[in-house]
């Protein structure tokens, strides 16, 4: 990514921090408990409209490494 990129991605991160401050609080929380192999992720999201989707992931070992270079 080019260094332009970094810094909008940067100012995004940054205002849905504000916007968004429990989340990043329940990733800690989370991470802390301890990210292992085998654990599922799960995800929903609901749209306006009443429609819902939903997801399952279950961690291996290089969903756990890219997570953590992501913090």
């Amino acid at each position: 990514m080019n260094p332009l990129g970094m810094m909008e991605l940067a100012s995004k991160y940054s205002k849905f921090k504000e916007q968004h401050p429990k989340f990043g609080q329940f990733l800690k929380s989370v991470a802390n408990k301890g990210l292992t192999e085998g654990s599922i992720m799960y995800m929903e999201f609901k749209s306006v409209d009443g429609k819902s989707y939903s997801a399952n992931i279950k961690l291996t070992k290089e969903d756990i490494e890219f997570l953590e270079m992501l913090k």
